[in-house]
């Protein structure tokens, strides 16, 4: 099943029993590789393509859409709708947990607020999960279980999201 999404500046489009590919290009390059890895490891083909401009606004809105993208996956019938991903990235080890809900949240203890990867405010990547949450209708819980260096817990943080999302979007084992 495939999910788009599009305005004339955006177009998502998620396919859950992909492969893994991701072609996605949001002007910032720290996002494009944390989204390519949640493809990579929720084996799902991706396409994230945002029209130049604010980037970090835009970034933001295109999370959104994103979670509007997967809603449909995680609430069709006969998938979990909930799934955990463990993952680590070197020293750095993420634990992300999600479940659709009715009252969507994010909640996290990783604090980036004095980092800057890629040159970007560690608070996107938290306004970035955030409106993604919301867009999907899910509670996202993000942990980070050990990690020092900022760039290796965003990379651990986006692996377990393709793995959660990826037991969330599939049926349970019978």
């Amino acid at each position: 099943m495939a999910t788009s999404r599009s305005t004339e500046r955006l177009r998502v489009d998620v396919v859950v029993t992909g492969t893994g590919r991701a072609n996605v290009d949001t002007g910032l390059p720290v996002i494009d590789r944390l989204l390519t890895l949640l493809a990579e490891y929720g084996r799902f083909d991706l396409v994230v393509a945002l029209a130049a401009g604010e980037s970090s606004a835009d970034a933001v809105e295109a999370a959104a859409a994103l979670g509007d993208a997967f809603s449909a996956h995680l609430r069709a019938p006969g998938v979990r709708g909930y799934g955990s991903g463990v993952l680590p990235v070197d020293e750095a080890l993420a634990h992300v947990v999600l479940e659709v809900s009715d009252r969507p949240v994010l909640a996290t203890n990783v604090d980036l607020s004095d980092a800057r990867v890629g040159g970007l405010g560690s608070d996107l990547i938290t306004d970035f999960l955030r409106r993604f949450a919301e867009g999907a209708g899910v509670t996202l819980h993000v942990r980070l279980i050990a990690g020092d260096n900022a760039q290796h817990v965003l990379e651990a943080m986006f692996k377990a999201l393709g793995v959660a999302l990826a037991s969330a979007c599939r049926p349970p084992r019978s």
